[in-house]
């Protein structure tokens, strides 16, 4: 549908920084951009807001929303314990080629961290966790994590450009060691202190503050 490739692209230009926070949002600009009508754009704005991408003031502007400590702190925190529940229910059903196409995700990770290439790391990244997220079959989990990932994409699109990301593929192995062995406590642990390990980088980016903070 229109208004879900319009979504699709406007979150991924402020996840990737091309749309920068507090730039404004025109409404023109996106439909020359997007070559849709206002409607689209208008339901995937209404939609980025919810997800706490877009600041909307009615009548005034829209604008994209400033980095902000403690929204990422409370998306972080959801989407940790969605992937710790996505690993607990997925092990007990994961097969040998699903394990493999975590093994693959995380050799393209680990290259593409090599590489400095913080969008292909991010692709692999999500190659990887989403293996859980289909084997739980929990649609209720992916559409929580739909809601709350691209707020901590912007943060993690730094984390991964930096040393700090390698540890992930470590982290990563361990998961899928642990899965493999049927493990599903520890594993899903695992996956938990994995998104956990954000937290280094919020306590040193001060810049991530709101205005109002």
């Amino acid at each position: 549908m229109l208004r879900d490739a319009a979504y699709r692209s406007i979150r991924d230009a402020i996840v990737d920084g091309t749309l920068a926070p507090e730039e404004r949002l025109n409404d023109a600009d996106l439909i020359s951009w997007l070559g849709v009508s206002r409607t689209p754009i208008r339901e995937a704005l209404t939609r980025l807001e919810q997800s706490g991408l877009v600041q909307t003031k009615p009548g005034r502007f829209t604008i994209v929303s400033p980095l902000d400590v403690r929204e990422t702190r409370a998306a972080q925190s959801v989407a940790a314990a969605m992937h710790e529940l996505a690993v607990r229910e997925a092990v007990p059903v994961l097969s040998a080629q699903e394990l493999d196409a975590m093994r693959g995700a995380n050799e393209r990770f680990a290259a593409a961290l090599r590489r400095n290439d913080a969008a292909a790391a991010l692709a692999a990244d999500d190659e990887f966790h989403d293996v859980a997220i289909t084997a739980s079959a929990n649609p209720v989990i992916r559409s929580v994590l739909e809601q709350v990932t691209p707020v901590l994409r912007r943060l993690e699109r730094l984390r991964f450009s930096t040393l700090t990301g390698r540890g992930s593929v470590a982290m990563h192995d361990e998961i899928i060691e642990l899965c493999a062995a049927g493990d599903a406590e520890r594993a899903s642990v695992a996956a938990r202190k994995n998104w956990q390990a954000l937290e280094p980088l919020l306590d040193a980016e001060p810049d991530l503050d709101g205005p109002d903070q």
